[in-house]
């Protein structure tokens, strides 16, 4: 960190262009570090999608006693999130998925072009998204209860049968929302391909559920004993770096067995594993990067100042 040295006035000697590309984990940091404040304002920018499940209670509590006129106020802000999520999602998908391939994203403007460009499919997916979470949250307290009121463990089944299909829909989203924003596949086609990845992928997946669970867990634990530290991070940390983890250990996966096999049934490389640097013989300068000899900053004299 140059600012907590005397010497951040002084040049390196930059990084050399045939130097070892990193993979992996070092890889995965790397993007996080150099795009840590553009995945901030993305999610910033997503989290603006939640208002509308935000004012739920809110306007419960303003309209009580005013039955129904409540009721349909909050269904009618929930069917807004329901359908807004998931336009939203696939904005944020855009973005992070040029950041995973090393290209460039204008943050706004890809964000509402992946909004606009796919709000009728992304809104399908995110509705039935959330209809799923909210029958695996349902599940949790209602089967316990009949099984207990019935005195039958039977009916712990639907509840194991819900979570499992709640878990499937959550893998099949690392995936449903890349190929969305890379590919012009139907919704159909979307959730097949998810379906299948979600099975064949199961090292990634299961490394990817697996840091959702434990960022889920630590956002829980922030809002239970240090709220301030939770309503500080909300807004800036946890939708758009879940996003990052799921592309990073999933887009390969959706080049690898769709978009590869695409471009090679037609004869053609895919164009995201070209490398778009120059041949030696187009380039116009030659790129010192590493070969350069530090530039010291010359100490300043210490002579008497004319007034």
């Amino acid at each position: 960190m140059g600012f907590f040295s005397r010497k951040y006035e002084s040049a390196g000697v930059g990084i050399a262009k045939d130097a070892p590309k990193k993979e992996g984990i070092a890889l995965f940091f790397d993007i996080f570090g150099r795009k840590l404040w553009q995945l901030m304002e993305i999610n910033l920018i997503y989290m603006m999608f939640f208002m509308p499940l935000v004012m739920v209670l809110p306007v419960i509590s303003l309209l009580k006693g005013k039955y129904p006129h409540s009721v349909i106020a909050a269904a009618i802000l929930a069917v807004i999130f329901m359908v807004l999520i998931g336009p939203a999602t696939a904005g944020m998908t855009k973005v992070i998925r040029s950041y995973v391939l090393g290209k460039h994203a204008f943050i706004w403007h890809d964000f509402w072009k992946a909004f606009k460009g796919n709000f009728k499919t992304a809104s399908i997916v995110g509705f039935v998204d959330c209809i799923i979470i909210l029958s695996a949250l349902s599940s949790l307290s209602f089967y316990p209860a009949l099984a207990t009121h019935y005195n039958t463990k039977a009916l712990y089944i639907p509840m194991v049968i819900t979570l499992s299909l709640f878990l499937v829909i959550t893998i099949m989203n690392f995936y449903i929302f890349p190929m969305m924003v890379a590919t012009t596949l139907k919704v159909k086609n979307l959730f097949k391909n998810s379906l299948a990845l979600a099975f064949v992928a199961i090292k990634q997946n299961f490394i990817t559920f697996g840091v959702i669970v434990a960022t889920v867990a630590l956002m829980y634990v922030f809002r239970l004993y240090v709220l301030p530290v939770f309503l500080i991070l909300i807004p800036f940390f946890p939708a758009a770096f879940l996003c990052l983890v799921s592309c990073f250990n999933c887009y390969p996966v959706i080049q690898k067995y769709v978009i590869n096999p695409y471009y090679t049934s037609i004869g053609e490389v895919n164009p995201e594993l070209v490398d778009e640097t120059p041949d030696e013989t187009e380039r116009i300068f030659e790129d010192m990067g590493g070969k350069e000899k530090p530039v010291e900053q010359r100490k300043k004299s210490k002579g008497k100042r004319i007034s």
